[in-house]
């Protein structure tokens, strides 16, 4: 039976202990995974998400829950005001005066710096209760697809020999395990800007695919996804670690090819099962392009090699 937008608004209420008749609400644009909305009550904002029907299987709710709460003791994100998995919603602080940065912010050094910093201090924080790396979700996605039978580009056998040899540097140099975000989608990064444009601050949200994961990829789907160039994924790196060296810029390269593969093959497996209105099967063919550039990149052999 499906529930009302009403009766779980007033399920929220009673968990908190407010008055219904106080409460108002208006959903918000954004989410791909779940439904998003606003809660005003007694003149305070909250922001509320509603679990999307399905989305168990890929988000460990638990895990997600005790990442923010971890973000939230180092100042980096909002509390946390209800968590009820068995209801399917999350209360969370509403971030007043901020707002969520764009694609197009973080052509600004000073949004790329500000990510960076919030990401080193969080993958500084202690172990979260669960490891998953980047290749246990590659691999699972992968299968995922092939249970459903999710379409794939025409050389995705290259492509996955590719990941393979990735995956085996990395497990033969061993992961550099840290608490990880892995979902670095611009709209994650909430800011407070001064009158002047400056940022006064930067919060990190949503944090439904943390795990204790490779370093390297912290920084990898980062730099992929905001777009960078080479000069400027450099000096990240160099913020990041507190210097350069060839082994670490090749590792955060590899890194950045095997997210590619991650989230094309989390995609196009997505495209099977979700009944939102978002081209999935684009997206991740799109993906598994900037994979296959990397891959075709002359430096590819020698990054391999370096990890």
């Amino acid at each position: 039976m499906t529930v009302s937008i009403e009766d779980r608004i007033g399920a929220i209420a009673a968990a908190l202990g407010w008055q219904a008749e106080g409460i108002a609400w208006r959903p918000l644009v954004g989410g791909i995974l779940n439904s998003n909305w606003l809660i005003k009550h007694d003149g305070t904002d909250y922001f509320v998400k509603l679990f999307g029907v399905g989305s168990e299987n890929f988000v460990d709710r638990e895990l997600s829950n005790a990442a923010a709460g971890q973000a939230h003791g180092l100042g980096i994100s909002p509390r946390v005001l209800l968590f009820d998995p068995q209801a399917g919603v999350e209360v969370v602080e509403f971030l007043d005066g901020y707002r969520a940065s764009t694609n197009a912010d973080f052509s600004r050094r000073d949004f790329l710096d500000g990510a960076i910093d919030l990401y080193r201090r969080f993958n500084s924080c202690d172990r979260l209760p669960v490891t998953k790396d980047v290749f246990a979700m590659t691999d699972e996605h992968i299968e995922q697809g092939r249970g459903v039978g999710a379409l794939t580009p025409a050389d995705f056998d290259w492509l996955l020999a590719q990941y393979e040899r990735a995956k085996a540097a990395f497990m033969a140099s061993g992961l550099d395990l840290a608490p990880c975000h892995n979902d670095p989608m611009p709209g994650n990064f909430m800011v407070d800007m001064d009158g002047d444009d400056r940022i006064r601050d930067m919060k990190l949200i949503d944090f439904e695919f943390a795990s204790n994961n490779e370093r390297a990829y912290e920084i990898g789907v980062f730099v992929g996804e905001v777009f960078v160039d080479e000069a400027t994924t450099n000096a990240l790196i160099e913020q990041y670690y507190g210097e350069v060296r060839h082994d670490l810029v090749a590792r955060v390269w590899v890194a950045r090819a095997v997210a590619d593969m991650k989230w094309g093959s989390w995609a196009v497996q997505q495209r099977q099962l979700s009944m939102w209105d978002f081209d999935y099967q684009k997206y991740g063919i799109w993906k598994y392009a900037r994979a296959r550039r990397l891959f075709d990149d002359p430096r590819w052999n020698d990054w391999l090699t370096a990890i």
